[in-house]
């Protein structure tokens, strides 16, 4: 990356700017993702059709589903990824810091709600963010709720939701999840939970994510999104295949009125259930969405259905393994508890409402 950095503003050949070269990339990648994503929509059935199979049979329609899945969701968590990571290589995280950190509470808490929406992590990698906040000094309240909102508002979820429930669940979706950060935040607020903090997040170095004091260019910009997006394709890549294939096995296989008797409308229940089934699934939003449509289609409830998508992608057990070597057991266990019990009262109002 330092090489384009050297070279940025160099013109090539026939006087043409690297600024100029880079927006010119970026317009062809726009259209060949866009190009790509709309072919996916059909051609998986124009392919079933031309080899003469039955889209109704169970193996058939199961294939097709992964497929079709599998290639969207990959078309999604790349080309979105890429917008945040363009984003997030603007943005000057020092500077959030101290500003987080130099307002009220309450605007710190939304302050931090609205920086978790915008930080695409899974439960585990928003940690290390985590200990650079709290050593940083930021009040736990507001750091914790950072913690929650990263993982349990994910754009990746939402645009999803969006596209196979309806955009207002999606909206919903959104503002509950932040809602619910927001609340947990207040009410961390109101305790001294620090002395569950280990003391070696305390002693931790704030690192910087940019070089002080300098403006990253357009192509070093586009050079960090490339390799911020690389690295979280690679890290999520079997999750999504894993989080496809179960809701394709369901799609194809499980009987439709199987979730509708351990998990339905009529178990009062169902949202409790759901909610601590899904924490044993260390899955991130891009492999929950598809079990949760799945699940949809069988016949759970649409608040069972979002208790189980926001328990699976804010609560993990990896997660608490890792928040163990910075939290003592007491808050790991109010944190855990707390998020929780919030999820599914989520999902009761949706059921309500629903």
């Amino acid at each position: 990356m330092g090489a384009v950095s050297r070279h940025a503003s160099d013109a090539g050949p026939g006087g043409v700017s690297e600024r100029t070269r880079t927006l010119g990339v970026l317009v062809l990648a726009a259209v060949g993702w866009a190009a790509l994503y709309a072919l996916n929509e059909y051609i998986w059935d124009a392919i079933v059709g031309w080899l003469g199979l039955d889209l109704h049979t169970r193996a058939v329609g199961a294939v097709q589903f992964f497929l079709y899945d599998t290639v969207k969701i990959f078309l999604l968590l790349t080309g979105l990824m890429f917008v945040v990571g363009m984003l997030r290589a603007s943005l000057d995280l020092d500077k959030a810091r101290d500003y987080l950190q130099g307002r009220g509470l309450f605007v710190g808490l939304a302050l931090a709600v609205v920086l978790g929406v915008v930080t695409p992590f899974c439960s585990c990698s928003s940690i290390p963010l985590f200990i650079g906040f709290v050593a940083a000094g930021i009040p736990l309240s507001i750091t914790l709720t950072f913690l929650i909102a990263s993982p349990l508002v994910s754009e990746i979820a939402a645009i999803m939701i969006g596209d196979q429930f309806g955009w207002p669940i999606a909206a919903a979706y959104v503002a509950a999840g932040s809602v619910l950060s927001l609340v947990i935040g207040w009410i961390f607020s109101r305790f001294d939970l620090s002395r569950w903090v280990e003391d070696m997040v305390f002693a931790t170095k704030v690192a910087t994510l940019r070089t002080e004091g300098h403006v990253p260019s357009l192509a070093e910009r586009v050079s960090a999104a490339v390799e911020e997006t690389k690295d979280i394709f690679r890290s999520v890549w079997l999750w999504v295949l894993f989080g496809v294939g179960i809701g394709a096995a369901i799609h194809g296989w499980v009987p439709a009125d199987f979730f509708v008797r351990f998990a339905g409308p009529d178990n009062p229940f169902a949202v409790v259930v759901a909610t601590l089934a899904g924490v044993p699934l260390y899955v991130n939003g891009a492999g929950v969405v598809p079990i949760a449509e799945a699940l949809w289609a069988k016949g759970m409830s649409l608040g069972t259905v979002m208790a189980f998508t926001m328990s699976t992608i804010a609560l993990s057990v990896p997660q608490a393994v890792m928040l163990r070597r910075v939290m003592k057991p007491p808050l790991l266990a109010v944190f855990f508890g707390t998020v929780a019990v919030g999820i599914m009262i989520i999902g009761f109002l949706f059921n309500l409402v629903g």
